[in-house]
């Protein structure tokens, strides 16, 4: 594992914003941390990060533990927060450098990684610009370049999206996928439900100071009552035969679709359908439907989380 939690706490005078978390983030994977404003996600990255320390609880990030060994958990970490740490009156090539500078890195290695992030995030022409000049999705993936000046292993990404138009939204998306390829992990926080349910590997929903849900987006989505199969039929005689097979159906003979709540998993769906085969029902086409994240936040946090899209 490249991050291992267990019981974190922390509290700000009599509240409780963390009350006992456990987390563990595998190698190579990205790993969503989603809850309502305030629900203690930024503060979970501090902790991680090292900014903040944690009033109780332990965590080894990068196989170091975070109490004990700080500086190389720092070595071993990038973090992109919800606000740019771009300078602005600096070009894109003195940012990154500086970044270099900062890491040791030395004249001639940090020349040569600079000259890499720069062409890898399409930033070659606009080297030479003040930051300031920079279009909202171009200051992101900067700010994203200069976390990796440093090669982490594990980087935190706190609502990287924020701000960002559709198209530059999915760049960056992209872009995390190609780190993730590269064997990095990734710790995202994000008020997009679409992108935890586009990029993670495993969600988890933070509400009240406790993690109330973990598991893949299907998973998840499995939890919330409203799934269903929609069955469609080639004739009304099929649909008719099919609907007396199935207990608690709802048909539709306009459509020529009968509606079968289930949960949607391959059991659930392969023992439907070898039912309806014994009976000698004929299906046209099938397709299953899941409650989506949105669905999922609302049923287990007691906070609406703004959801833009």
């Amino acid at each position: 594992m490249m991050i291992t939690a267990t019981g974190l706490r922390r509290s700000y005078g009599d509240h409780v914003v963390l009350d006992g978390i456990d987390l563990h983030v595998p190698r190579g994977s990205i790993f969503s941390l989603l809850g309502a404003n305030g629900a203690g996600k930024t503060t979970t990255v501090k902790i991680l990060s090292t900014l903040i320390r944690a009033d109780g609880g332990s965590a080894r990030i990068a196989g170091h533990d975070l109490a004990t060994e700080p500086d190389a958990v720092r070595a071993a970490i990038g973090v992109t927060g919800q606000f740019s740490a771009v300078d602005n009156l600096m070009t894109g090539r003195e940012n990154l450098s500086l970044m270099a500078d900062l890491r040791h890195l030395g004249r001639a290695t940090g020349r040569r990684r600079v000259d890499e992030l720069l062409e890898r995030f399409d930033l070659v022409e606009a080297a030479r610009k003040p930051a300031s000049t920079y279009s909202g999705g171009m200051r992101r993936r900067l700010d994203l370049a200069m976390t990796l000046v440093g090669n982490p292993r594990v980087i935190f990404l706190d609502e990287p999206t924020t701000g960002l138009d559709p198209r530059s939204r999915r760049d960056m998306w992209q872009i995390v996928r190609d780190l993730v390829a590269g064997g990095v992990s990734i710790f995202l926080t994000t008020q997009y439900l679409e992108e935890a349910d586009q990029l993670a590997d495993r969600v988890a929903v933070l509400n009240g100071g406790r993690i109330v849900a973990e598991g893949t987006t299907e998973e998840l989505k499995r939890r919330i009552p409203g799934g269903h199969v929609e069955l469609r039929f080639a004739d009304v005689r099929h649909l008719e035969a099919a609907a007396r097979a199935v207990t608690r159906a709802t048909s539709d003979a306009e459509t020529l679709s009968l509606r079968v709540p289930d949960d949607g998993s391959p059991e659930a769906l392969r023992s439907l359908l070898n039912h309806l085969d014994d009976h000698a029902v004929r299906i046209d086409s099938v397709s299953v439907h899941t409650p989506d994240l949105d669905d999922v936040f609302l049923a287990l946090t007691d906070k609406e989380l703004v959801v833009s899209r």
